[in-house]
């Protein structure tokens, strides 16, 4: 469960979510707009976009531990290449590489880890795993301030460097530690796994909330600290701070809205997620510190809280054999939502001058998801 968890953070907090706080430093750094910087975080998300097509027919004909692994190696030589990276379009490639590696990571780990525990535990399993994505995205934050602070915009190679020997310990635990017994894929998942994902109760509503959440996630996290510092006028350390905070709480709160599925069902514990996400969004623009740095809090609970239990679902839901291609299946509309929020959330931010627009769209999204939510886990 440990090293599953780390090899998350490597994929999810390392290979994808580091780009958003290096953001500053990589376009104050290279010289670049917001809207190209976005082309960059998009090249990451279309990466995963890609990797879900790849993992739908990987999972259908290779063991999920075989593509798990894989998807660790790429992640790991994403991070090298971006340490090394010395144009945005390098840079674009090396993160390109590390979201193929996530979707192939990312996928078929939640079924690896929860079969690691006795059935009544399993959703916890998922819930320990986003828990690895905060404790990736708190390191990530804090060695980003602690080394621009001392390089100035430059740091930003040198927190890919460090991360990227922390993913060459943890893929060789990974490959000599994490095993799982699994059948031989049968190979009947359709074309993209949508075969598997249509054997799935509810899976229309699921993928449709999933979508969303794609979308109106990478406008906040992608752009958060370039939010703070260009239209807040907050400290590059200030701006470490909250981004720091909501990585925290992404720790926590994957495992406190497992609990609160328990008490309340999946469904209500998603309506609760959904409708907090623009409140928090609201606050976050006020620009005031505390206020902010509280709502950076609740936002990092809703980041992994979401996917949390649209994962538990799934995992729920689906044959052993059907799981891979049906995850995949449904994380491609995540995929697709995903890809083009960063650009859409750059060119906003160059034609408005600020990124307020942006939250703006991401909040909108938030209060439109609360209704489309309340068929899914109805069975």
């Amino acid at each position: 469960m440990l090293l599953i968890a780390l090899a998350s953070a490597v994929a999810q907090s390392f290979g994808r979510f580091t780009y958003g706080v290096l953001l500053p430093a990589v376009r104050d750094d290279m010289g670049i707009t917001n809207t190209q910087a976005g082309f960059i975080g998009a090249a990451n998300v279309g990466a995963y976009l890609l990797g879900t097509i790849l993992v739908a027919w990987a999972t259908n004909r290779y063991l999920l531990l075989t593509v798990m692994r894989l998807g660790l190696i790429m992640a790991t030589l994403g991070l090298l290449l971006a340490s090394i990276a010395s144009s945005p379009f390098l840079l674009a490639m090396a993160l390109f590489v590390a979201g193929v590696g996530g979707a192939f990571l990312w996928i078929p780990a939640p079924v690896i880890a929860s079969d690691a525990l006795p059935p009544g535990r399993r959703p916890l399993a998922v819930g320990l795993m986003s828990s690895g994505i905060g404790l990736g995205i708190v390191f990530a934050s804090i060695l980003s301030g602690i080394l621009r602070l001392s390089e100035g915009d430059p740091a930003w190679s040198s927190v890919y460097r460090v991360e990227f020997y922390i993913a060459l310990l943890v893929l060789a635990g990974t490959l000599f530690v994490v095993r799982h017994d699994q059948a031989k894929p049968r190979g009947d998942g359709g074309i993209g796994g949508f075969g598997a994902l249509l054997r799935m109760r509810s899976w229309l509503p699921l993928i449709l909330a999933y979508s969303t959440f794609g979308f109106m996630y990478l406008l906040v996290i992608g752009f958060l600290t370039t939010r703070l510092e260009d239209d807040s006028a907050w400290a590059t350390g200030d701006a470490a701070v909250a981004f720091t905070l909501m990585g925290s709480a992404m720790i926590f709160g994957g495992p406190t809205f497992v609990a609160i599925s328990h008490w309340v069902g999946v469904r209500l514990a998603l309506s609760i997620a959904y409708g907090l996400w623009p409140v928090f969004v609201c606050i976050v623009l006020t620009g005031f510190y505390l206020p902010t740095l509280a709502a950076c809090i609740g936002l990092g609970l809703l980041f992994s809280a979401l996917p949390t239990l649209m994962t538990i679902y799934v995992v729920q839901n689906a044959t052993a054999e059907d799981y891979g291609p049906s995850f995949a299946a449904a994380t491609l509309a995540f995929g697709i939502a995903q890809t083009i929020a960063p650009p859409i959330g750059g060119f906003i931010a160059d034609l408005s001058g600020s990124f307020t627009l942006a939250f703006l769209l991401s909040e909108r999204h938030g209060c439109c998801r609360i209704d489309g939510v309340t068929s899914i886990a109805k069975t």
